[in-house]
């Protein structure tokens, strides 16, 4: 009997999930951590030694450039953040499984909660150390954030670049000149997407402002809309959405 009211319990969760959309995929969370990746960006860029840690693309160019103009030993400086990358990518791809099997929190609350914790680990980082440090552990973070948070409310988002956002962007804007009858869904969309990237920006002006007063410890900024996040993703798993743990967010 109790196997059986599980398994109902569980369709009837999945159910829910199909129209309803959890906390960790809500909008107002997507446009947090947003704020946050921009932060972080140019927290490494500004004051880390002009490293891209929240997106790959623009550490290749620099390092094809190097390469192209022979500077062998600069191009291959870019293999670090490019590797962090990689494995942060690889963390939050076998951790939520693991994370699950424990049924107290979820992995996104989880990482989080981590990124608040290491964030405040680098702040104590001074400029003497080497650039390397705090740039492989915040690519590592990036990396997560990215590959963890997929879709805001079922639309495809990034949190940690905006590149995708811009395009959509543009493919609303087609959308509306092509086929007037989807206008409405399409400026909806270019809000939604205009604002993220508002909030990257609003994020990275912050981080740019105020570096000359806080120095290292700029990036503790990053940690108030993580915090936002946290709170409000924790109170869900342990309270709301108890019952709902073993349920996968949408894009996964």
């Amino acid at each position: 009997m109790q196997e059986f009211m599980s398994e109902k319990h569980k369709q009837k969760h999945n159910e829910l999930h199909r129209e309803h959309y959890l906390t960790c995929e809500k909008y107002y969370i997507f446009e947090l951590l947003t704020v946050a990746g921009g932060m972080m960006g140019l927290y490494t860029y500004s004051l880390r030694g002009q490293v891209f840690c929240n997106a790959q693309t623009g550490n290749i160019v620099k390092m094809a450039a190097a390469i192209g103009w022979g500077r062998y030993r600069v191009a291959m400086y870019y293999l670090i953040p490019f590797t962090a990358y990689i494995f942060g990518t690889i963390l939050s791809e076998i951790l939520p499984e693991k994370v699950k099997r424990t049924k107290f929190i979820r992995w996104d609350t989880m990482l989080v909660g981590i990124e608040i914790v290491v964030l405040f680990l680098v702040g104590f980082m001074p400029f003497t150390w080497p650039d390397q440090i705090p740039q492989v552990i915040i690519n590592f973070l990036c990396a997560m954030q990215f590959n963890t948070f997929r879709q805001a409310e079922g639309v495809p988002m990034a949190t940690t670049f905006v590149t995708n956002h811009v395009r959509q962007i543009g493919i609303s804007i087609a959308r509306i000149i092509r086929h007037h009858e989807q206008e409405a869904e399409a400026r909806a969309k270019i809000a939604k997407h205009a604002k993220i990237i508002l909030a990257f920006m609003l994020g990275g002006i912050t981080i740019t402002a105020l570096a000359p007063y806080l120095r290292e410890k700029t990036i503790w900024l990053a940690i108030i809309p993580l915090s936002a996040c946290f709170a409000v993703m924790l109170e869900s798993d342990l309270v709301y959405e108890r019952a709902m743990l073993d349920l996968t967010p949408h894009g996964h």
